[in-house]
């Protein structure tokens, strides 16, 4: 899920990137103070709304490069928390789902008993850059 997101955020800021300038990039009708540019055709360009267009793809880039690094730190962390998971043999980890928004986790799913219960809790809140552990697991028998 994490990489589909990955990928949609990447697409819609090239998307808006290319928008950006084709919107941005037109020729001035009326020709502009200064030396013809080469290759042309007797037509001169706007500078000032080239450098406007850039300025405005440059923005998009950043932001889209800001949510992307944003989405993979997420997923990082996710990562992290399931590895750990998989590693102990106390926890059968195949029934957790594990989603993280920022630096908050919150795990879902059944777990078999309540020390493995604990045990999950305990490990995603040890995990490095986690800020808080949401838990909305199941716990299948009693104490």
């Amino acid at each position: 899920m994490i990489r589909l997101l990955l990928r949609l955020v990447v697409l819609v800021v090239v998307l808006v990137a290319i928008a950006v300038f084709a919107l941005g990039y037109r020729r001035s009708q009326t020709p502009a103070d200064g030396p013809e540019a080469a290759g042309t055709g007797g037509s001169t360009i706007d500078t000032e709304s080239a450098r406007r267009a850039g300025a405005e793809i440059a923005e998009t880039v950043a932001a889209g490069a800001s949510r992307a690094g944003k989405a993979l730190e997420e997923s990082k962390l996710t990562a992290k928390i399931k590895s750990k998971m998989a590693l102990d043999d106390t926890i059968d980890a195949s029934d957790i789902n594990v989603d993280t928004v920022g630096t908050v986790v919150t795990l879902q799913g059944t777990i078999a008993n309540r020390k493995a219960h604990q045990r999950v809790l305990q490990l995603a809140r040890e995990t490095a850059g986690v800020t808080s552990v949401v838990d909305k697991l199941n716990v299948r028998e009693g104490p």
